[in-house]
């Protein structure tokens, strides 16, 4: 799954799995934004990763994905880790 959202303490537990098909950073963050303000208050604080694998886009010339402070507050809040995991 591109996008994998999962508690790390152990147990470990999936809370997610976003973007099935889909490796294009801007979408994949758009969607992790959308999930992100739907299950703010449904998020205990604890230990989290919000793991996005991408893939260059062949027609990427700058620019991109941005996250925007609303979403960083919810994963801080949240005790969320981001981590950008890039693929061929």
């Amino acid at each position: 799954m591109p996008i994998t959202i999962y508690r790390t303490k152990q147990p470990s537990e999936n809370l997610a799995c976003l973007c099935d098909n889909c490796w294009e950073l801007p979408i994949q963050v758009s969607e992790l934004e959308k999930w992100l303000d739907k299950n703010k208050n449904k998020i205990p604080t604890d230990d989290y990763v919000a793991d996005i694998g991408f893939t260059q886009r062949s027609d990427a010339s700058g620019g991109g994905a941005a996250i925007s402070p609303e979403s960083m507050g919810i994963m801080a809040k949240a005790g969320m880790w981001l981590s950008l995991s890039e693929y061929r």
